[in-house]
């Protein structure tokens, strides 16, 4: 379905991500071929003689081609690591493969200290002219960036995991209700939309405040 969803949006030039469960030949070869952008995927088990080929090559990787350390925020400390080949461009079985790359995470809880280490490996169509390494890595965060913020939203704030509506439409009706509710939230410049959400929960009153559906609030913008 995605591409049928893509043929609507100007994505020449432009870099498409996604998660492991589009990492397919077909989309790779829509990207490339007929719309001109570039693809940058994720691998994982669902290609696995792709996954087995990249993670063999960087299996005795030395010395990253770029580090990043993130501020400390969030109550934890960052660093991001990434490796980047076109050894692999002409022997992996997929299409317009520009280069293949791996990034390895390591986070540290400042509270706990406690460590962990996430390795994610990929593919990109970009070459290393038009790609180098941080920019790879600069895209591959940018797609998490994009799950964070509406994904994580969701399971946080709602529990999504959690909910008992299974039946029917209702896990889709419910799902869009709670896209709509955080999506006028973050419409008002919010900083944080958990923290909104928390000072609206049960509170009629303030959420029409917010809305600006009260006389009170009307006047107040007009001030």
């Amino acid at each position: 379905m995605v591409i049928p969803l893509l043929e609507a949006i100007d994505i020449e030039g432009k870099d498409v991500t996604a998660d492991a469960l589009l990492t397919q030949r077909k989309l790779a070869a829509y990207l490339v071929q007929e719309r001109q952008a570039h693809y940058h995927f994720t691998v994982k088990g669902n290609q696995p003689g792709v996954l087995q080929d990249v993670a063999l090559f960087f299996q005795d990787r030395q010395q990253p081609d770029f580090v990043q350390h993130t501020p400390p925020d969030h109550g934890r400390i960052e660093t991001r690591k990434i490796w980047t080949t076109t050894e692999l461009n002409g022997y992996v079985d997929f299409p317009h493969v520009g280069q293949a790359f791996v990034v390895e995470r390591h986070s540290t809880e400042k509270k706990t200290g406690i460590c962990s280490c996430e390795i994610a490996y990929g593919i990109t169509s970009r070459p290393p002219e038009q790609a180098d390494p941080q920019r790879v890595l600069q895209v591959n965060r940018g797609h998490w960036t994009i799950e964070n913020c509406c994904h994580y939203i969701l399971d946080w704030n709602y529990d999504e995991d959690r909910s008992r509506i299974r039946t029917g439409y209702g896990p889709e009706n419910v799902t869009r209700l709670r896209r709509f509710a955080i999506g006028v939230i973050k419409s008002k410049d919010v900083r944080s939309v958990a923290q909104k959400m928390r000072e609206l929960t049960r509170n009629v009153r303030s959420v029409f405040d917010f809305l600006r559906m009260t006389k009170n609030s009307c006047k107040a913008a007009c001030c």
